[in-house]
């Protein structure tokens, strides 16, 4: 069986092209987790993704045993405009989230909220994010059975008004919001939408 980060970044060099940068961080009881950068000069974006929260299926908290084959597997892509920010500085808390699994023992899947309590990105009006449907900006990862596939969720920021409106109403909804105002979600220095009628 080959190595699942391998085949996890070959899938990410397919879809995205050369990263331009690349950064490791070690929390205390965890695997390494990367940080791939990958510059798109033509579309004047940036895209962040994770390397390392794939390597172990993410096991139900309840579960009484952790599967080390079976579950679902998982990075993280977020997707940001270059040039208004300092978005590099989101490099550790991305790699806080993709620890999560393995740190709170979460399942990530879309739909959920992820939160690190602080900013992204130093003046960011986020500190929360909306994990999106995959398989748009990089194609599931097929892997030997029975093990399920590797998900490249895109990462969706959101103002605290936004993930308290969406907790109560879902992500179904602030995602209407969104569209219906015209969100620029690449932006990294928007504002909120109106979430108010």
């Amino acid at each position: 069986m080959a190595d699942v980060l391998e085949l996890t970044e070959a899938r990410l060099r397919t879809a995205l092209g050369e990263p331009d940068a690349r950064a490791a961080v070690t929390f205390l009881g965890t695997e390494r987790i990367e940080v791939l950068r990958f510059s798109d000069a033509e579309s004047g974006v940036v895209r962040y993704a994770t390397l390392g929260m794939s390597r172990q299926p993410m096991t139900d908290p309840t579960s009484v045993t952790a599967d080390p084959v079976r579950g679902p597997r998982a990075e993280l892509v977020l997707t940001v405009r270059t040039g208004y920010a300092d978005t590099d500085k989101v490099l550790r808390p991305l790699a806080v989230l993709a620890a999560s699994p393995q740190v709170e023992g979460v399942v990530v899947a879309p739909g959920a909220s992820l939160d690190v309590g602080e900013p992204l990105w130093p003046g960011a009006p986020f500190s929360a994010v909306l994990v999106a449907e995959p398989g748009g900006l990089v194609a599931d990862l097929e892997l030997d059975p029975p093990m399920e596939p590797v998900r490249f969720f895109p990462l969706l920021p959101m103002t605290a008004n936004e993930a308290a409106w969406k907790r109560v109403h879902g992500a179904a909804a602030l995602q209407e919001r969104w569209l219906s105002a015209g969100t620029d979600l690449r932006d990294p220095v928007r504002g909120g939408v109106p979430l108010t009628d």
